[in-house]
């Protein structure tokens, strides 16, 4: 039997691809769907069922796309709500073929059509060998209970004890566990990086599964909930409807200079994709800083949405075409163009820029050293970030919160800005040059190489 993960960084997201006897079943397919066609063509694999654990919120799945390509059956939990053609699971319905079996049932928690898949191997044991949990079992996490728009997170948390107990945790100990995300994932709070493990280890390791009573889970995943992006609801009605194909985008125009102006002028936002110095260097004045070498996307569904007019502006064509797949993956498709020649054009024209000072750790130390009755220094990470170590007076505000936070900052003292690395520091910039912050410096590095420093 074949069995493969597919892991999609930038969206901590696995997906995963099952085969035997020429026929396969693809689970939790992202947006783009080649590589499950190339894999299977490779195999000499036909996709004949996709599986959706839950309607996803934290991207756009490839589900109806990939199934009009192959002809493929889509299964997803009965309690969906799903208006595309579909096969609704109940519990312990089967789908079998060559020596794979695949048993699914129903798991609801953190989502109420919430679905996990049994994998058996017949040749070798017609007991499973793994589980495919979606979100409902990370690895050292659960998936957070707060997702549904009439289901409160109390009601939902105690579904997905039920769910644990009554059905993940009877497996045995050897059953490998296969979720959606890993580490970096907005479904979870401390997501592990880890991608697989087994039903023993989290049960001894996973702290939501520490809980001594269903009241005491409860209590432990509903406090302190993250706040939850405003795009996810968004995506699973695109889920639920099922995700246009790729394809019926269309070709984004080149923008000379001015036309950006005048689209700037209209409401419009230039995306600035390239690395944390070359924005530093210089770039258009109120662009958002988003570089396309981190978790792009979901920062730029959780700061943007899905109802901005964006303008791209990138390093190459390349690099532009990967912008643009990995913003429609979270179904960010209102892209109205790209900045012709990039900066190089935006200069050529004579038009203004602006421009982050990158600083170092070092160099920090010497601005809190000079002038540190005037300095702010803002720490944009999570809470529990901050709480494991921070530089002393700086003031945290999270980059999910920062612009609705920025009351008690003043826009025309020096500001330094750091994170655990500056990547999200240089996004923090851009947000606050737009609210009118007149000195930014970005502090490359981060807390990373504050901590280092001071081990030295």
């Amino acid at each position: 039997m074949y069995f493969e993960q597919f892991y999609l960084t930038c969206l901590s997201h696995a997906s995963y691809m099952i085969g035997s006897a020429g026929v396969a079943a693809v689970v939790d397919p992202q947006r783009d769907i080649g590589l499950y066609v190339e894999e299977a063509a490779a195999r000499g694999l036909r996709i004949e069922h996709v599986i959706e654990t839950h309607l996803h919120a934290d991207f756009v799945s490839g589900h109806r796309e990939l199934a009009a390509l192959t002809g493929a059956s889509i299964y997803v939990g009965a309690s969906a709500g799903a208006t595309f053609p579909h096969l609704p699971v109940r519990d312990g319905a089967m789908i079998e073929f060559g020596s794979c079996r695949l048993q699914l049932i129903e798991t609801p928690g953190h989502t109420v059509e919430s679905i996990c898949v049994l994998v058996a191997d017949l040749e070798r044991s017609p007991q499973p060998f793994a589980v495919l949990t979606g979100d409902t079992l990370f690895i050292g996490d659960v998936g957070r209970p707060d997702l549904s728009g009439d289901r409160s997170p109390q009601e939902l948390a105690g579904l997905l004890y039920d769910s644990l107990h009554a059905k993940l945790l009877t497996l045995p100990d050897g059953v490998q566990v296969f979720p959606a995300h890993g580490g970096g994932s907005l479904c979870g709070r401390q997501i592990s990086a880890e991608h697989s493990s087994t039903i023993g280890k989290e049960r001894l390791t996973n702290y939501a599964l520490q809980a001594a009573s269903k009241q005491e889970f409860i209590g432990l995943l509903t406090a302190d909930l993250p706040a939850r992006p405003e795009y996810f609801a968004r995506d699973v009605e695109i889920n639920r409807a099922g995700a246009a194909p790729l394809s019926e985008l269309p070709t984004l125009p080149a923008l000379r200079p001015g036309e950006v102006v005048a689209l700037l002028e209209q409401g419009a936002v230039v995306l600035d994709t390239r690395s944390e110095d070359d924005f530093g260097a210089a770039h258009i004045p109120q662009s958002v800083h988003i570089g396309l070498d981190g978790q792009y996307a979901s920062w730029a569904g959780i700061l943007l949405g899905l109802d901005v007019d964006l303008i791209l502006l990138a390093d190459d064509d390349r690099r532009l075409a990967e912008s643009r797949l990995r913003l429609a993956r979270v179904g960010i498709e209102r892209i109205v163009g790209y900045v012709t020649d990039g900066m190089a054009g935006w200069v050529r024209e004579g038009l203004p820029v602006e421009y982050v000072s990158q600083i170092t750790i070092e160099q920090l130390q010497q601005l809190i050293a000079q002038d540190g009755d005037r300095l702010q220094v803002v720490d944009v990470r999570r809470p529990a970030e901050w709480e494991e170590g921070r530089i002393d007076g700086a003031v945290l505000k999270p980059l999910t919160t920062l612009t609705a936070s920025l009351h008690d900052l003043d826009p025309a003292r020096p500001t330094a800005v750091y994170c655990k690395g500056g990547y999200r520091s240089s996004i923090a910039t851009s947000l606050l040059q737009r609210a009118g912050f007149t000195d930014v410096m970005n502090t490359t590095g981060g807390f990373d190489a504050w901590r280092a420093c001071h081990r030295c």
